[in-house]
């Protein structure tokens, strides 16, 4: 009876361990999708049926900001000429709080997915005498503009969040880690136990 009970605890526990990562992964997904879909759905605004009801039209949220992304896209690409650009960074001049947000979004947005992505050089960082080391991604290489030459600034995702900070070190106490940039942010946020089998 013993083994029976012990047999289904252990099936039960890994069956916890497929079940609870993909039943997250899902509702996340699934309450991100139908909560920009019913935010910005305007289905029921724009038509009815034959009795006067308001239609709704699932998924047609999400189509409208595919579409809105894919036209700004080609639109920046192929319109937007460098005095526009200059007109609008003077126009966010203008408003403080609205630059901050924006260019605090448009930065970290770039980070991940721009051309010139941020994240993609993780260090090794010796942190002190005792051979203490921090995983982080090196941000800026030369900080001589702020009268700090021979120094780098290293970014420190935090484990089990989307947080991080900051760091200025000198450039001798950071080692490149020869990993994909994906793997080692993955070893970091999981807090160790995923995203490298070797480091």
């Amino acid at each position: 009876m013993k083994k029976l009970a012990g047999a289904i605890l252990n099936y039960f526990v890994k069956g916890l361990l497929v079940v609870v990562p993909l039943g997250v992964v899902f509702f996340v997904v699934y309450w991100a999708i139908t909560g920009i879909d019913n935010a910005l759905n305007l289905s029921e605004e724009l038509w009815t049926d034959s009795h006067g009801k308001p239609v709704y039209i699932p998924g047609l949220g999400i189509l409208t900001v595919l579409c809105v992304v894919l036209i700004a896209g080609v639109l920046v690409t192929t319109v937007v000429t460098d005095p526009i650009k200059r007109w609008f960074a003077r126009w966010l001049n203008r408003l403080p709080l609205f630059q901050f947000l924006y260019s605090s979004v448009k930065d970290l947005t770039e980070a991940f997915v721009g051309e010139e992505k941020k994240f993609s050089e993780p260090v090794l960082v010796e942190v002190n005498e005792t051979g203490l080391k921090k995983i982080g991604f090196l941000v800026k290489k030369d900080l001589a503009s702020i009268g700090l030459p021979g120094e780098v600034a290293v970014y420190f995702p935090l484990s089990y969040s989307f947080a991080g900070q900051v760091v200025i070190v000198p450039s001798d106490k950071i080692k490149p880690i020869n990993k994909s940039a994906a793997e080692v942010m993955k070893f970091v946020v999981s807090g160790g136990v995923s995203g490298l089998d070797n480091i």
